[in-house]
């Protein structure tokens, strides 16, 4: 692979589910044990057994949404995890219709499931601080 990132350790993968000019995000959970709680954050989760990056991203998307997407319809990348030196993260782009976006359903995990601007996810106070990067880098966005 031509990504650096991707040589890295990974354990995970993430969702950038864009439909139009909004992103599909989730609020986690407010429980002090885990991390960012009450942030909102992308679909996706940690890795199972030997899955796939999209095996897991995919698998993730499922049990949160209750979407079902074709791989062939995501493109992505490794990016190393600021906050963890050494392991990294995969995440994906896919465009999704209105109609996938309305049929979303929030799973067992997360507070709320919606569309919110993309404009608004990159500068929220309370995206997981990361994804907002992930996000403008996926999608060619300039910061703000």
């Amino acid at each position: 692979m031509s990504d650096p990132a991707a040589a890295l350790r990974w354990n995970g993968a993430k969702l950038v589910l864009t439909c139009g000019d909004a992103l599909l995000v989730l609020r986690r959970d407010d429980i002090p044990t885990i991390n960012w709680p009450g942030c909102w954050d992308l679909p996706g989760g940690k890795r199972e057994g030997d899955e796939s990056p999209a095996d897991c991203a995919l698998r993730e998307l499922f049990e949160e949404t209750g979407l079902r997407l074709d791989p062939a319809r995501l493109r992505g990348r490794a990016r190393e995890l600021p906050h963890r030196p050494g392991r990294a993260g995969w995440y994906f782009h896919a465009e999704i219709t209105a109609a996938e976006a309305g049929a979303a359903v929030l799973g067992d995990e997360g507070a709320e499931l919606r569309l919110m601007a993309l404009a608004e996810f990159v500068v929220h106070p309370k995206a997981v601080p990361h994804f907002r990067d992930v996000v403008r880098e996926l999608l060619g966005m300039a910061a703000p």
